[in-house]
């Protein structure tokens, strides 16, 4: 039986060992504001969506996979895929010896953040 869902992607969640730590680095690389919310179980920072129904993610307490081992979440940077490399090493984290990537929809580096998380930094493609 075939199902096709709206967003195979629903939800994602990053581990980490440092919730101030990692809010500052995903702030510095992504130019986001992420806040602590603490009104559920655990406290978590989660990622800004266009969309309220939109996939998006969160950062929690917890446990990371072996340096770079779990799967990769690629993140749109704003502005140049470049600069947002540049961001990413000033703020600790790790870009992978890999040049960007070229596809259809826009080019993307691997990279790791502070934890050792897989991550992927993306420029979306100009229409």
């Amino acid at each position: 039986m075939s199902h096709q869902l709206e967003k195979a992607v629903v939800w994602s969640e990053i581990p980490v060992t440092d919730m101030q730590k990692a809010m500052a680095f995903y702030n510095a690389v992504f130019g986001y504001e992420l806040t602590l919310d603490t009104s559920g179980p655990n406290p978590m920072a989660i990622f800004p969506a266009k969309e309220a129904k939109g996939s998006c993610g969160h950062l929690y307490p917890g446990k990371p996979a072996r340096d770079g081992e779990g799967p990769t979440l690629h993140l749109g940077v704003p502005g140049k895929l470049e600069d947002a490399m540049a961001r990413l090493t000033y703020a600790g984290g790790t870009l992978l010896p890999v040049p960007p990537i070229s596809i259809p929809s826009g080019r993307f580096v691997y990279a790791k953040d502070p934890d050792g998380n897989s991550i992927g930094l993306f420029e979306p493609a100009v229409s």
